[in-house]
């Protein structure tokens, strides 16, 4: 398939204009190849995911996290004699991030369906869900995606009725989910004060299990092309 095609279908669902202003949302590595035949998925292109997508016979690479934030093109003639050799040549590489998390249907969203739950508002990168839960069934029901789940509850709170989610690193949004009446935060990466001045409970299921669900989108929106998914795992390890 041709791989402007294939970008088109992303940005239809996520708009770049979404996007922050600080991201990199796009192209990462762009070549003089149109036509793809396999893809690799990932959250995070690092040197060993190129690796694996050359082993894999990939021609393309689609991730959520930007590799950085200058576009690379591969433009001069020499650099056009190495995209011809298979062996050694470049890999078109594609970022959705913050369109992707801010998308109806993204990162988020995806993780919230994950969970059983179903979307009830949103605001901006923000999702709520209106709930009957206690905070076991709730813990129980991450525990299932985020094995290392940790949690912060200064107050006791043992039932819920409003859930924020924002997946990845959201623990800025705290104060908002808390003025928005959210009984609890759900994201990753949340800080030693934020934990502890928190006054609604927070889940912290790490950046990784936050968002790596959000791969089945990709493959969502690309049915008729081969997809693979990198094999990736959190950096951290938990004894």
């Amino acid at each position: 398939m041709n791989k402007y095609e294939i970008v088109k279908r992303i940005e239809n669902f996520a708009p770049p204009e979404f996007a922050e202003s600080w991201d990199c949302s796009g192209w990462a590595v762009e070549t003089n190849r149109e036509e793809v035949h396999k893809i690799m998925l990932c959250l995070t292109v690092t040197d060993d995911i190129i690796k694996q997508a050359r082993q894999q016979n990939c021609d393309m690479i689609i991730s959520h996290h930007p590799m950085f934030y200058i576009p690379f093109s591969i433009s001069s003639p020499l650099a056009e004699e190495d995209v011809r050799r298979t062996d050694e040549g470049f890999l078109d590489i594609y970022t959705a991030h913050t369109n992707l998390d801010r998308a109806q249907g993204g990162t988020t969203d995806t993780l919230i369906s994950k969970l059983g739950f179903e979307v009830s508002e949103t605001d901006d990168f923000l999702r709520f869900a209106d709930v009957k839960i206690s905070i076991d069934e709730l813990r129980n029901r991450l525990l299932k995606i985020s094995p290392n789940l940790r949690y912060v509850n200064n107050h006791g709170i043992k039932a819920l009725n409003k859930l924020a989610f924002c997946a990845g690193s959201g623990s800025d949004f705290l104060e908002e989910a808390f003025e928005k009446g959210a009984d609890a935060l759900v994201t990753g990466d949340i800080k030693f004060h934020t934990a502890l001045e928190s006054p609604i409970v927070l889940f912290d299921m790490g950046h990784f299990e936050s968002e790596i669900l959000v791969l089945q989108v990709f493959e969502k929106l690309l049915p008729d092309v081969e997809t693979i998914r990198a094999d990736e795992k959190s950096p951290f390890i938990y004894d």
